[in-house]
């Protein structure tokens, strides 16, 4: 019987083995008095299974407040699984099951999912990404090294004219890829459809010009009418990618855009945060993100090196390289990792030393708009400092006849 895995940091003031059966009894068959019609071959069949308990350590205090009080808390980690027969190949019905009420246990001070393997059966379900990688390169023409981006700023607040201007500039100086912000979607000063409608006729106009067209992400987020209509507004215009918050429209919002959409799904990770910030509370990146790519996600936000936000730099090369590994063996789904957040040339380096790889969307906002010599000159730096990070360079050697990269150095520092 094929089974799904799941794997939890645990930390409980009850004793563990106990607080570990009473997780897979919430989460299964089980409930907090004993049932006659709880048979035991019903909870043969159909009961989670505790399958590992490893104690880490101890704590005189619970990481979170609420539930039993104790002289002891001890730390684990837990591994449960479930008979796929419970819940068939279902991602919502996944979500409830792996990640639903087991958190709110008076047994549990703390609680994260820190890892998930699913049988192959969630693949034929799903169709995974359409484009990932591949796809992402065929229609920026972008063959190697990583493509070199950045996000509309001001974020908010630009009417669809300076919108438009900020676009011009990008794609004449080079850039490979443009996103919205994820505040962005259609607002009174800068309506979706008319910036859709200028926008790409820049893009358009520049790539009957040079041979390159520029992908930018439309944010659609919205309901599902409203994205599958934002979504063929786009495609009409000759664009090649929108642009999604998962959270916002949540597994099923993705799954029927999926179904809808002719185009790469950029899927932002706004509101991440407070899934992830308490390490005694909530998600690793591994297990979230592999629900996305099977809902249908081409590029998933993995945050960036020396970011702007709390998100250490071990925690985002972890993220970005679970997007670069296969969700299981039967079915890769390969999807393309967004570097973004306070991202310069600086980073470069560092960043595809961790990684090994130029699989990846590596997008500044300041990093380009504040150079100094102007937008173009901001995306030849970034660009040159990726290079030199290839070649093995030290960025202020590779500098040294490169202006662009040369003053950039100044300000990014």
């Amino acid at each position: 019987m094929e089974r799904i895995y799941a794997s939890y940091w645990l930390e409980t003031g009850d004793d563990p083995a106990r607080a570990a059966e009473v997780i897979a009894g919430e989460q299964s068959s089980g409930t907090f008095v004993a049932l006659p019609t709880e048979t035991p071959e019903l909870k043969q069949r159909s009961g989670a299974r505790v399958e590992r308990l490893e104690i880490l350590g101890y704590s005189k205090e619970p990481s979170l407040p609420g539930g039993m009080r104790s002289e002891r808390y001890t730390q684990c980690e837990l591994e449960i699984s479930w008979p796929l027969e419970n819940l068939g190949p279902s991602l919502p019905n996944l979500m409830a099951t792996i990640a639903g009420n087991l958190f709110e246990l008076r047994q549990v001070s703390g609680l994260r999912l820190t890892g998930l393997r699913l049988p192959p059966a969630f693949a034929r379900a799903y169709q995974g990404p359409a484009f990932g990688i591949a796809g992402t390169r065929r229609l920026t023409g972008i063959a190697h090294g990583p493509l070199i981006g950045t996000i509309i700023k001001p974020s908010i607040g630009l009417s669809v004219d300076e919108t438009v201007q900020q676009v011009r500039e990008l794609v004449a100086g080079g850039v490979d890829f443009i996103k919205d912000d994820e505040l962005q979607v259609d607002g009174a000063r800068c309506p979706f459809d008319e910036r859709v409608r200028g926008v790409m006729r820049i893009i358009n106009q520049h790539a009957d010009r040079t041979g390159k067209k520029v992908m930018m992400a439309f944010n659609l987020t919205g309901d599902l009418d409203q994205m599958r209509r934002r979504h063929d507004l786009v495609l009409a215009e000759g664009g090649t990618c929108v642009m999604a918050s998962l959270n916002s429209i949540g597994l099923i919002g993705l799954q029927e855009l999926r179904r809808h959409s002719q185009l790469p799904i950029h899927a932002h990770r706004a509101g991440w945060g407070y899934l992830s910030r308490c390490p005694q509370l909530g998600w690793d990146y591994a297990p979230w993100q592999m629900l996305w790519r099977l809902a249908g996600a081409d590029h998933m936000h993995v945050n960036g090196l020396r970011n702007k936000f709390s998100e250490p730099d071990d925690s985002v090369i972890a993220a970005a390289r679970s997007v670069l590994s296969p969700v299981m063996p039967e079915a890769p789904l390969p999807a393309m990792p967004v570097f973004s957040s306070g991202q310069t040339g600086l980073q470069a380096a560092d960043t595809y030393k961790a990684i090994g790889c130029t699989d990846l969307i590596h997008t500044a906002g300041g990093g380009i708009f504040g150079h100094p010599q102007g937008v173009a000159a901001g995306v030849s730096a970034l660009r040159e400092a990726w290079v030199a990070a290839i070649e093995g360079v030290p960025l202020e050697q590779y500098a040294e006849r490169r202006p662009a990269l040369q003053a950039a150095l100044g300000f990014w520092k």
